[in-house]
């Protein structure tokens, strides 16, 4: 469905006595994307998709990459999009909401739905003390010395049955090869005894 059946469907659905709220879920739009549609006239929504096909994206230059990996990986969300393109193009700042909105298009031009992948999950033997630990990832938006908003990523270790602890801060994406090498980097630097290979759990 492109914009403009979905500002169609927007009205047929309010004269039908629906409920904003209801009509977003039905459409899978947000409701400021609704609130926006319903602020212009027909003529106004003409002239805005106009403008729209002419104006070039934020991330037209990097489309055939993103095509290639939802048509290889349907059930990638757009945040692993985001995330891979932030670990391949170091100098490219996009919001989450441009990237969700982007791929979400790409989608519906494509034909290609979102596919739910269901993990898979089995009991496994608790493995010795020190020989097991969390690991978390994340990011933050902060503001430097200069006030500008920038990205900082991290990483976290947690030992079980321990109290040790370690995070590291990156001003870049952290990628599978830099996270890998500072696993072991831990592994290797909990004491004698816990110089083995530790089992990582993710969440």
């Amino acid at each position: 469905m492109d914009k403009w059946e979905v500002y169609m469907e927007i009205y047929q659905l309010l004269k039908q006595g629906f409920s904003k709220a209801t009509i977003a879920k039905k459409l899978n739009i947000s409701r400021t994307t609704l609130y926006n549609y319903l602020k212009r006239s027909p003529e106004e929504m003409t002239i805005w998709l106009a403008s729209t096909k002419q104006r070039r994206k934020k991330l037209d230059p990097y489309r055939e990459i993103i095509l290639h990996w939802i048509q290889k990986h349907p059930d990638l969300s757009a945040s692993q999009v985001q995330d891979w393109l932030e670990e391949q193009y170091p100098d490219l700042r996009v919001g989450e909401s441009t990237v969700r909105s982007y791929v979400r298009n790409l989608r519906e031009e494509w034909n290609i739905p979102k596919e739910t992948s269901v993990r898979q999950y089995q009991a496994v033997p608790d493995p010795p003390m020190g020989h097991q630990a969390q690991v978390d990832f994340g990011k933050v938006k902060v503001k430097n010395q200069q006030g500008k908003d920038i990205v900082l990523y991290f990483i976290a270790f947690v030992l079980s049955h321990s109290r040790y602890k370690y995070m590291e801060w990156l001003n870049r994406p952290l990628r599978r090869e830099m996270s890998s090498k500072r696993t072991r980097m831990r592994s290797n630097g909990l004491g004698e005894s816990q110089t083995n290979w530790f089992t990582i759990r993710t969440t």
